[in-house]
């Protein structure tokens, strides 16, 4: 999420059992037990999951078995493998959607603040996907049962646009498209402070928080890449309306990335600020979404408005 992330299959909520994640323990946790550990991890998953599977043996430290409390120690390695999903039917919907664009291929929404984009364990229905099954009835399948025609994500909290594919040939074209960057994603949000640069790059690798393992943040060690553009589009006292631009798609990207710079989202629950203006959930808005058309070859652009609830509060910085 990230904002609008790149589907990426080594996510720990898509592994397979064919797959294993791997940690060695830092300081910071040692002492700490090994399914808080790995709770803090996977905050989708329950915590009662996560102590089945280390009682049925695919949590491994330094190479054996160990029970739910077992207290982990500094430079231990930890070994999750996450067994296949008990396969299960997702119900359509009749969830509003707002739908922007829609064909034989692709369809585009805009999707509102507060809306999971997929199920997760424990999540399986109120969802996007649940809404998209009964509005479309075709979707592809790459990414299995549980997220069919999710080529990429935006945040819970985020609105906006974001595309889904109808069949497995145009998932494929697209997420080709995602993966070398072709694909244009801008966003409008309001952070705190005044940015005094028109303009920027941040180019900083993010990674998983080593204080808290549900977070992430820039830092060199077992980061990736990313980079966001941004353009500051208007200045309040104490606030700064952007736009930024994703060249990378890293979980929480945009949300990581101004706090970096001294600048978090309004209304951010994790990583924004506690005083002044606030909303419910980040001030962050998916606004334009361009793609080659997979079958057409047509460049298709499309642009959704800023929501309401973000409109009230430019409103009220506006008349401070």
């Amino acid at each position: 999420m990230s904002e609008n992330n790149e589907y990426e299959k080594n996510s720990l909520h898509e592994m397979d059992e064919s797959e294993a994640a791997e940690w060695v323990v830092e300081q910071a946790q040692a002492g700490e037990r090994i399914d808080k550990f790995l709770s803090d991890l996977m905050d989708q998953v329950s915590r009662t999951q996560i102590q089945q599977w280390i009682k049925d043996g695919h949590a491994r430290v330094d190479g054996r078995g160990v029970k739910p409390n077992y207290k982990l120690a500094e430079s231990q390695t930890i070994v999750l493998s996450i067994p296949d999903p008990t396969p299960m039917e997702l119900t359509a919907e009749a969830i509003p959607l707002e739908v922007v664009y829609e064909d034989s291929d692709v369809i585009v929404v805009n999707k509102p603040r507060g809306l999971v984009v997929h199920p997760a364990p424990g999540h399986y229905s109120g969802t996007l996907v649940n809404a998209l099954l009964y509005h479309c009835k075709d979707l592809s399948g790459i990414n299995g049962v549980q997220r069919p025609g999710i080529v990429h994500r935006i945040d819970k909290d985020t609105s906006g646009l974001l595309m889904a594919a109808k069949n497995d040939q145009a998932h494929s074209h697209l997420a080709a498209q995602l993966k070398e960057h072709s694909v244009t994603r801008k966003y409008i949000a309001i952070v705190h402070g005044v940015l005094h640069h028109d303009n920027g790059t941040i180019d900083a690798p993010i990674g998983r928080d080593a204080s808290d393992r549900k977070l992430y943040t820039v830092t060199e060690k077992n980061s990736k890449h990313a980079v966001t553009h941004f353009v500051v589009l208007e200045r309040f006292d104490g606030y700064t309306l952007v736009e930024l631009k994703l060249e990378t798609g890293r979980t929480h990207q945009i949300r990581v990335h101004m706090k970096f710079i001294g600048h978090p989202l309004v209304g951010d629950p994790a990583y924004g600020r506690s005083k002044g203006m606030t909303m419910d959930g980040q001030a962050l808005h998916a606004q334009v979404l361009g793609f080659t058309h997979p079958k057409t070859g047509e460049r298709l652009e499309f642009e959704a408005p800023i929501p309401e609830d973000m409109a009230d509060l430019l409103h009220r910085l506006k008349n401070v």
